[in-house]
């Protein structure tokens, strides 16, 4: 990127020119379309991809390594992972979402966070001797140490992202991720077959955003200058300080169980629930990462028009649902399958707790993208107050199941969380012209699929579970409940039309679109 001093960087459509207004407004509306549209498609894909390796890197490395060395890391892992909310102070966010932005601005944000990758790593080294005694465990301290490098590699990497993102370069930030994860994957899978154990996880976590780094870095073709004082981003630390602050408490809501099982009932048992709790989040987490990618820069170029910003926002919570039910349903119904396949016959314990899970997986999806709504059109302190009220209701949940172990927990969290969705939901779209209705819609239009689907599977189940081994049984059940659960979205539900309809608005469609307007 190179731009003239004082001059402002655009979101996107620079190159949308000549006409009057009305015909330019229309032309950068219907380029806004098609990259959004393009770039769900390719998140989608890549997402997809990204998931099969984990799943395969998750089968692997539970083979070669055993549930105490994933437990040592585990407990370092909710420390430093709650030292990764502070990795971009939401810097990045308050880039992408700000209409124009300065070369000086960007710059200035560019060494706030680096200097914020210094210090999470320095404070890294400072809190290695307190988990060992805490923990009572020697080996944890350099372990934390390494674990504290990717925080340079994060902060070093974050307003390149974020440039690629205010482009809209969707499928190439896409891509850099698959292709990080497969790096980091490769030296994980690599190290644990050598014999380096829990190092091994090590490995392959510091590796992902050094590759991360050196992608956005090559493609972004931005050299930072220095900062300026006095530029105007006093708002954006403001923003950036908010979400930071909202993903705080979050994060302290959804990460306080681990803590209280490592302290009161050991590593073992903390590896094996943070497993479960790993599989059980993986599609979910996915799904949310890839199309929040493309929704929340999408958002906020109509974050002004009520009536796009509706439009645009229930098409993508819309989609999110419909790829999230039915592995919700899944997951539920071919639990043991699952951690059979997935994780070895020595992690059967891990499969009651990722059933009990399984309300979790749906309660994500029908709240988390309300922080796309929000945060897209400047309501981070509402997002903000949310926070609030989720983190004592899950916390309390918690609290209730911990005498009962890991299965009480787990009870714990998903009651707390189904009971959050309803207030959640309501405080969210408050104010804006989503009604109750609309959401309800987005709802229903992949829940009956997903009710027929399950039934039909249920159906079968006296005959698919007579199949061996337990991946082919996993293969056919989850065949059948897929199959149905399409066809039925797909002509019963009348989606077939909107999928079309999205697939031509990419570009690579080589039909020509005939319909009704879409936005």
């Amino acid at each position: 990127m190179t731009t003239q001093p004082g001059s402002t960087i655009a979101p996107l459509d620079e190159d949308i020119n000549g006409g009057d207004a009305t015909s330019r407004s229309a032309a950068a509306h219907s380029h806004l379309k098609q990259r959004t549209a393009r770039g769900a498609v390719v998140s989608v894909g890549a997402q997809a991809a990204t998931f099969a390796l984990r799943i395969c890197s998750m089968m692997i490395l539970a083979r070669l390594v055993l549930p105490r060395e994933f437990g040592l890391v585990g407990m370092v892992s909710a420390i430093t992972g709650f030292l990764s909310l502070f990795k971009d102070v939401g810097l990045s966010m308050a880039a992408v979402q700000r209409v124009t932005i300065t070369p000086a601005q960007m710059a200035t944000l560019f060494w706030i966070n680096a200097g914020v990758g210094i210090a999470l790593a320095g404070i890294s080294v400072g809190l290695a001797p307190l988990l060992v005694a805490f923990y009572a465990e020697p080996r944890l301290f350099w372990v934390t140490v390494a674990l504290g490098t990717g925080f340079l590699f994060n902060g070093a990497g974050a307003q390149h992202r974020a440039i690629l993102q205010r482009r809209m370069q969707f499928s190439t930030v896409a891509l850099i991720d698959l292709a990080s994860l497969f790096v980091s994957t490769a030296a994980g899978v690599a190290s644990a077959a050598l014999g380096f154990g829990y190092w091994a996880l090590v490995i392959m976590t510091v590796s992902q955003p050094a590759a991360n780094l050196l992608g956005v870095w090559v493609t972004a073709h931005w050299t930072p200058g220095m900062p300026q004082r006095g530029c105007g981003i006093g708002s954006m630390l403001r923003y950036g300080g908010t979400v930071t602050f909202n993903t705080l408490i979050v994060y302290l809501a959804y990460n306080a169980e681990k803590v209280l099982l490592g302290r009161f009932f050991g590593a073992e048992v903390l590896g094996i629930y943070g497993r479960a709790y790993q599989l059980i989040n993986l599609p979910t987490e996915n799904l949310n990462s890839a199309i929040g990618a493309i929704a929340f820069p999408a958002l906020c170029r109509v974050q002004d028009d009520r009536v796009r910003l509706r439009s645009y926002f229930l098409k993508g919570y819309t989609l999110f649902l419909s790829l999230v039910m039915p592995l919700t349903i899944g997951s539920a119904l071919f639990a043991e399958d699952i951690i059979r396949v997935a994780l070895g016959p020595k992690w059967g314990e891990a499969a009651p707790i990722f059933r009990l899970l399984a309300p979790t997986m749906i309660a994500f999806a029908l709240i988390n993208p309300m922080a796309w709504l929000m945060l897209a059109t400047g309501q981070a302190v509402r997002s903000l107050n949310i926070a609030f009220m989720i983190a004592p209701v899950v916390i309390a949940g918690y609290a209730l199941g911990l005498t009962n172990g890991p299965h009480g927990v787990a009870i714990g969290f998903s009651a707390a969380m189904m009971l959050l969705v309803a207030p959640v939901i309501f405080w969210s779209r408050h104010g804006t012209n989503i009604t109750g209705r609309d959401i309800g819609k987005a709802v229903m239009i992949p829940f009956i699929p997903v009710l027929v689907g399950a039934a039909v599977t249920l159906a079968a189940k006296g005959w698919t579970d007579q199949l061996q081994p337990a991946l082919l049984r996993l293969i056919v059940a989850n065949t059948i409940l897929f199959v149905v659960y399409f066809l039925v979205l797909l002509f019963v539900m009348k989606q077939y039309s909107v999928y079309l309809a999205l697939f031509r608005q990419t570009g690579l469609w080589p039909m020509r679109v005939r319909s009704a307007r879409t936005d």
